[in-house]
C-alpha cells in the first residue's frame, strides 16, 4: 500500500536580480545589458539568502545593488498573501 505524497508548500514565485546604478538615490541601472539575474526562487527565504549572498560578493562596489521581486504578487495580486 502506497501512501500519497504530501503535498508541497504554497509556491510563493521571487526573482533576484541587481545591477550597478547610476546613483544611489534612485532605481536606475548604469547598463541594463549588464543586469545579473540570479535567479527564481520558490518562496521568500530562499530569495533573501540568495540575495544576502551576492550582497555580501559586491560590498565593495557602492553602486551595486541587488533586489528582491515579488512575482507572485504580479502574477497574481488578486489572491489572499499576494
Amino acid at each position: 500500500m502506497t501512501t500519497a505524497a504530501a503535498k508541497p508548500d504554497t509556491q510563493l514565485l521571487h526573482l533576484v536580480f541587481g545591477g550597478e546604478l547610476d546613483d544611489v538615490s534612485s532605481v536606475t541601472f548604469r547598463d541594463l545589458h549588464k543586469l545579473d539575474v540570479v535567479g527564481f526562487y520558490p518562496n521568500y527565504a530562499e530569495a533573501y539568502n540568495a540575495w544576502l549572498g551576492k550582497a555580501r560578493e559586491t560590498l565593495d562596489n557602492a553602486q551595486m545593488r541587488y533586489f528582491i521581486v515579488h512575482l507572485h504578487r504580479l502574477l497574481d495580486p488578486s489572491k489572499p498573501g499576494s
